[in-house]
C-alpha cells in the first residue's frame, strides 16, 4: 500500500476488455507497467479487473508534466493504438490531482 503527496497526479483508466487475445493483452500490460516504472516522475500503479471484463487502472505521477510525458511516450502510444484496435471495447480516461492520501493495513 502507498500514500502519495498532495502534488500527485492520478491518471484513472477505466475500460472494458474484449474477448480477443488475452495472452497478448497480458504481455502488453506487463510491459507497460515495466516501462512506466522507468519514466521520470512515476510513483506507482493500482489495477483491478472484474469478471465482467471492466477494469480500473490508476497510475500516479509526481506532476502533470510527468503524466503527459507518459501519455506521449512512443512505446506507450503504440500499445495504446493496439488496445483500441484489439483489446478494448471502450475506455474512459480521467486525470485528477490527489489532495489527500491514506492507507490502512489490518494487523
Amino acid at each position: 500500500m502507498s500514500t502519495y503527496p498532495s502534488s500527485t497526479v492520478a491518471v484513472i483508466f477505466v475500460s472494458e476488455r474484449t474477448l480477443e487475445d488475452d495472452e497478448g493483452y497480458g504481455e502488453a500490460a506487463d510491459a507497460m507497467v515495466a516501462l512506466a516504472k522507468q519514466q521520470p516522475g512515476y510513483l506507482g500503479v493500482d489495477s483491478a479487473r472484474g469478471d465482467d471484463r471492466i477494469g480500473i487502472t490508476v497510475s500516479y505521477w509526481a506532476d502533470d508534466t510527468s503524466a503527459k510525458a507518459w501519455r506521449d511516450n512512443a512505446e506507450h502510444a503504440a500499445i495504446r493504438d493496439a488496445g483500441r484496435g484489439r483489446w478494448y471495447r471502450w475506455y474512459d480516461l480521467h486525470v485528477a490531482s490527489v489532495t489527500r492520501s491514506y492507507d490502512w493495513v489490518k494487523s
